[in-house]
């Protein structure tokens, strides 16, 4: 029997390794499944483990109040150290692109534990776009042993950084099987801030944005550009996912804070998220996950950021960069806003990022390489 050890940290993180962590548990026969977290985010990453009814053997709550990377590193590779000690597992699986996934990598690496990357080979090619995540990723690929790449463009990434290819799987991403289990068409809101919502009489748009490299000028223009949107289309809501880090939440509520159609919310559980992406209009965002999610429900993508390490959603028509600038941000958003023709091929392009049954390939991949 092959044993698994699923390691851990974000929101992200957790909704993209839940349906590899029970495809393995579905197969007792063949997997000892494992699952360690550092809980880099706590109560983000505790609702999608509730969701998914994941329970961690081994819980590191390594979070504190004002974290920095230093912290979260430093903290997370100590204590790893003694779990992968005891557990000593066949392979360490990690996922996508957080300071938990290289340092997990780093500590699997030092026992010898063949690494597998979840999401492997985005890149956006600048160090410090997204920051510090194209690092994170980059230097998870040169430790780890199997890379599953969720697109063929990730996979001629992985083969241009001198990734051998028959360590390379093609899989989809994970985060596609999550969201079409999750998806309710018919879902009723429970939160008092949604219930109000005219969803069939206003356009929603749905803003998240809390990148590091976003934060200070980059987010008060952001959020400029999303008042001057609001006091141009009275048809309009918008719904402002806030994170709860406190340099996000200073900027956008003192920007935005009681500006008419702007709902300024808490981070929602992944569950009433995935409704709200469904029914939006577009979604307006810094966040990778959502470059995914939204088009495979037919919502256009405006990315707030200069570049991204998805470009398959660009070249698919699914995703647009926008940037940060107030007026570009304003101008890209009213073009969609105006034209029906246009929004109609951003919202019924064809995802690029798979079908749902990514975790299947993952889990077949790893029992096939084990036990040759």
């Amino acid at each position: 029997m092959l044993k698994v050890m699923s390691v851990f940290g974000t929101r992200p993180e957790a909704i993209k390794m839940a349906p590899v962590v029970k495809e393995l548990e579905s197969r007792p026969d063949k997997f000892k499944s494992v699952v360690a977290v550092t809980a880099q985010h706590r109560e983000m990453l505790d609702q999608v483990l509730n969701l998914f009814d994941i329970k961690p053997d081994y819980d590191l709550g390594i979070m504190t109040h004002g974290q920095g990377l230093f912290d979260i590193t430093t903290k997370a590779l100590l204590g790893l150290k003694p779990v992968l000690e005891e557990v000593r597992p066949d392979v360490l699986l990690v996922q996508g692109d957080t300071t938990t996934t290289f340092i997990a990598s780093l500590a699997a690496f030092y026992l010898k534990v063949p690494i597998g990357h979840v999401e492997a080979g985005l890149r956006s090619f600048d160090k410090y776009h997204p920051f510090p995540e194209e690092i994170n990723r980059a230097m998870t690929t040169v430790i780890a042993d199997y890379h599953f790449a969720p697109t063929e463009t990730a996979r001629q990434n992985l083969l241009a950084s001198a990734v051998p290819d028959e360590r390379i799987h093609v899989t989809g991403n994970t985060v596609i099987d999550a969201l079409i289990q999750t998806v309710k068409p018919n879902y009723v809101f429970t939160q008092p801030e949604l219930k109000t919502v005219d969803f069939e009489g206003k356009r929603i748009i749905l803003v998240t944005a809390h990148r590091r490299e976003n934060w200070g000028e980059p987010m008060q223009r952001i959020c400029r550009a999303i008042k001057e949107i609001a006091d141009k289309n009275n048809d309009v809501e918008v719904i402002f996912s806030v994170h709860l880090n406190p340099v996000v939440q200073q900027t956008v509520r003192k920007i935005l804070g009681g500006i008419d159609r702007v709902r300024l919310i808490k981070p929602l559980d992944y569950e009433p998220f995935v409704q709200l992406i469904n029914k939006s209009y577009l979604c307006l965002t810094d966040s990778g996950g959502i470059q995914e999610e939204a088009p495979s429900l037919g919502k256009p993508v405006l990315v707030l950021r200069e570049v991204t390490e998805r470009p398959e959603g660009i070249e698919a028509g699914t995703v647009r960069l926008v940037g940060r600038d107030t007026k570009r941000i304003v101008s890209q958003v009213q073009h969609l806003l105006d034209d029906g023709e246009e929004y109609s091929r951003m919202a019924r392009a064809i995802n690029p990022y798979g079908d749902g049954q990514a975790g299947k390939r993952i889990a077949g991949i790893l029992e096939t390489s084990f036990t040759k």
